[in-house]
């Protein structure tokens, strides 16, 4: 298998231009979504979906900066994606195989094998993969896998004009990323954090993690993210051992009267026996 790749995210230099949606949608040809205003916000695409595979987020927040003034406006954008996870839900309740692990260690949708189940959907804990409209069938960001079998940098990395999206070996990534916080608490930033880089949380690790400037909540993203099928093996043993009782109940019902019927038979047998005594006394009587 090649060496793992995956993104690092540095929201903190992300000025929100877009670039990396309009680049994922052009590369992999998504259908637009239709513009909806919503009225409350400059962000104009809402949230990642089946034609959303990039979606940069607008928060807006009232609060002190550092070296700013009280209650200035600070925006806070983060260009989101699928996290590509090391221990991937979605992958164990694909009934089909439509979705797989490549080479590169990332989690991608066969749609011609897509059977449009839905339970992948669910199964998500950053509820990024989805089912489009028309076909039924579940998408989501493949890494530009296509592109990366061509020794080329998915699309949205390459049109990312500040480097808020880099992408290259995973290992390398995290190097780069805690010098990077570390630098901007050394510079006051003290809330910069990494999200989604240890292979020690609820995922096993994602391959997409990021640099934030506030909790997780803020961003929309979960703080504590677990995989869903987490309790399935404990599931399944519990499920065979109550099927196991089940069949040893059902078999003791069955077996249990014969059983008796069949010792009560010797009894009656040997009971008849004893009658033959006294039918013998009454016999020998009898003579």
């Amino acid at each position: 298998m090649a060496e793992r790749t995956g993104f690092f995210t540095d929201t903190s230099v992300c000025i929100g231009c877009k670039a990396c949606e309009v680049a994922c949608k052009e590369w992999n040809q998504l259908p637009d979504d239709g513009f909806v205003f919503q009225a409350t916000s400059y962000d104009n695409t809402g949230m990642l979906g089946a034609s959303t595979w990039r979606h940069v987020a607008f928060i807006e927040q009232s609060r002190p900066v550092p070296g700013g003034d009280e209650g200035v406006e600070r925006w806070l954008m983060s260009s989101d994606v699928c996290k590509h996870c090391t221990h991937a839900a979605c992958l164990d309740v694909c009934p089909t195989g439509a979705l797989f692990r490549t080479e590169f260690d990332t989690v991608v949708v066969q749609p011609d094998i897509c059977n449009g189940c839905g339970y992948c959907v669910p199964a998500c804990p950053f509820g990024v993969i989805d089912r489009r409209e028309d076909d039924g069938r579940a998408w989501k960001c493949t890494m530009c896998y296509d592109r990366q079998r061509g020794g080329l940098e998915p699309a949205c990395a390459k049109a990312c004009p500040t480097d808020s999206i880099q992408f290259g070996p995973l290992d390398e990534l995290r190097e780069r990323a805690e010098e990077r916080v570390a630098r901007l608490r050394a510079d006051g930033h003290e809330e910069a954090r990494l999200y989604g880089e240890s292979p020690s949380d609820g995922v096993g690790g994602a391959g997409a993690f990021f640099l934030l400037l506030d909790e997780p909540e803020a961003y929309g993203l979960p703080p504590d993210p677990v995989v869903t099928t987490r309790d399935l093996p404990a599931m399944w043993r519990w499920a065979g051992a109550a099927a196991v009782s089940a069949v040893g109940a059902v078999a003791l019902a069955f077996l249990g009267p014969r059983g008796q019927r069949g010792s009560g038979g010797s009894r009656g047998w040997g009971g008849s026996r004893g009658p033959l005594g006294p039918l013998g006394s009454r016999a020998g009587g009898g003579r």
